[in-house]
């Protein structure tokens, strides 16, 4: 069971706080380690960090031995009630740079406020004064971690690893969402229009479209998730992008097939229309946005596809 901070003796309160700043000087060098290779000079702060984190933990372990002597008690975060579970994003590759500073942040912030309130509870004054130290120090690490940005990422490196950051957002979720929302918006309007045409009822047409848009999202889940594992491409966990992919593509192919859960048949199929040239749009203006096209080149492609697949499903439907 968890216990009170409230509850916690002068010893395993410091005996905790050496075990954070372990914790955190750890976190730091994986985030130093993860930035490396897209990030270095964001990587280089966190180097900086770590080894202050180094310095804060040997501070405490030098008033721990001359109150209490050598041993230690192991007591972590989550023995004590009230700490913020971190979730273990520096253990995914590659690491993201804003996730990564929002992380810091989070954690200075708890820092400064667990040395507050155990520094109202020490009973020794070399205790409460250096836990008051650590606690202004906490305080200003932020002011610190950007005094080290201005050192290590000057604006131009700044704007490098801003545009790196960019680079991996469109490899790892532009790239396969683009191409799942694409597949499933071109790829369905066949089946779903042949069957809506063939049989002029909504609700078959529904199933037709459910079953087109969900079957095409497995696919393509699959076979992006298949198709590389990241390591060589930079294009992240295979199964994310699996996800991505998968999810975009289902989505493309629901977005027309829910206007046939309107009975008249002749209105679900004006709303179907109206949808698939929102959904041509908004592809044209992501691969505009995103993969630099010009938008007039994009939405000519893009319409083109879809019209040519869709007239094919309305010519087989009336046949």
């Amino acid at each position: 069971m968890a216990r009170r901070f409230e509850d916690l003796t002068e010893r395993e309160i410091l005996a905790l706080a050496i075990t954070l700043e372990e914790e955190h000087g750890r976190i730091y060098a994986d985030f130093a380690d993860g930035l490396r290779e897209n990030f270095p000079a964001s990587g280089r702060i966190f180097e900086e960090m770590q080894k202050e984190e180094s310095e804060h933990r040997a501070r405490l372990f030098e008033i721990y031995r001359a109150r209490f002597g050598e041993h230690i008690p192991l007591i972590r975060r989550s023995d004590v009630k009230g700490f913020v579970t971190h979730k273990p994003i520096w253990l995914v590759r590659p690491l993201g740079l804003a996730t990564v500073r929002r992380q810091a942040a989070i954690m200075e912030l708890e820092a400064r406020r667990f040395y507050e309130r155990a520094a109202t509870r020490a009973t020794d004054a070399a205790v409460r004064k250096l836990l008051g130290d650590l606690a202004e120090a906490e305080r200003n690490h932020v002011a610190a971690a950007e005094s080290l940005e201005r050192e290590h990422v000057p604006p131009d490196v700044h704007q490098q690893e801003e545009e790196a950051g960019r680079r991996l957002f469109l490899l790892q979720v532009v790239q396969p969402g683009l191409a799942g929302l694409m597949d499933g918006s071109v790829s369905t309007l066949a089946p779903l229009f042949a069957a809506a045409f063939a049989t002029r009822d909504s609700w078959d047409a529904f199933l037709v479209g459910m079953a087109a848009s969900i079957g095409a999202g497995i696919s393509m889940g699959f076979a992006e998730a298949a198709s590389d594992d990241g390591s060589l491409t930079g294009r992240g966990r295979p199964w994310f992008r699996g996800v991505v992919c998968g999810a975009m593509t289902t989505a493309g192919g629901i977005g027309h097939t829910l206007p046939y859960l309107i009975p008249d048949f002749g209105l679900a199929t004006i709303l179907a229309v109206a949808v698939v040239a929102l959904e041509l749009w908004a592809i044209s203006y992501i691969r505009y946005r995103y993969m630099d096209t010009p938008f007039l080149a994009a939405a000519f492609q893009v319409v083109v596809g879809g019209v040519l697949v869709f007239l094919t499903g309305i010519l087989i439907g009336s046949a």
